[in-house]
């Protein structure tokens, strides 16, 4: 896998979201955001999570839609529990991801960082398959971009998230990156 000059990521599907915007100009991307979803919750396999960052959700369909039609979010990644990787927003282009967030005295993480949706929440177990996924799109973000940190959305904005959960596996990646600490070398 590799990312494109465009921010691309080769080999995978693209679904382009409307909930992006320009990065500030020579802003470097330096972290990487761990979130989950499930939509409906719960559910996984359907185009719920699709439709948010597409802004097609039919309220009609399910309580939780009609609850999120008018929210306006996007990821630049979204892995499936088969491993499928989605792209929505090139890594070059800032996804609205974080919301409300502050690392390190940074604020707004969007500003400066990829964002990755894992299908998943916190009563579940991540599969194999999306670790084996994730652990390629990290290596290439990696060599495309300085990255030092890879955070949870709990980590970022600890007061209102808690994903991606107590059942992600942080200890998967001390050789290259540790949760809330910037990567060795």
């Amino acid at each position: 896998m590799k990312i494109d000059a465009d921010g691309w990521l080769d080999g995978v599907r693209r679904i382009v979201s409307p909930n992006q915007d320009a990065r500030a100009e020579g802003m470097a991307v330096d972290m990487v955001v761990i979130h989950s979803i499930s939509l409906p919750p719960g559910k996984f396999g359907g185009d719920g999570p699709i439709r948010l960052f597409t802004n097609t959700c039919d309220p009609a369909e399910h309580a939780c839609f009609e609850e999120l039609q008018h929210v306006r979010v996007s990821s630049h990644f979204f892995v499936r529990r088969d491993g499928e990787i989605i792209q929505f927003v090139p890594c070059l282009a800032r996804a609205w991801h974080a919301g409300v967030s502050r690392w390190q005295g940074r604020e707004r993480c969007n500003d400066f960082s990829i964002g990755i949706e894992l299908e998943g929440g916190d009563a579940w177990p991540y599969e194999a398959a999306q670790y084996d996924a994730l652990d390629e799109l990290l290596a290439a973000l990696a060599e495309a971009y300085p990255i030092r940190h890879l955070l949870g959305h709990c980590h970022i904005a600890p007061e209102r998230k808690t994903d991606p959960g107590p059942y992600f596996d942080w200890g998967r990646y001390p050789a290259t990156f540790q949760a809330g600490r910037d990567v060795p070398g």
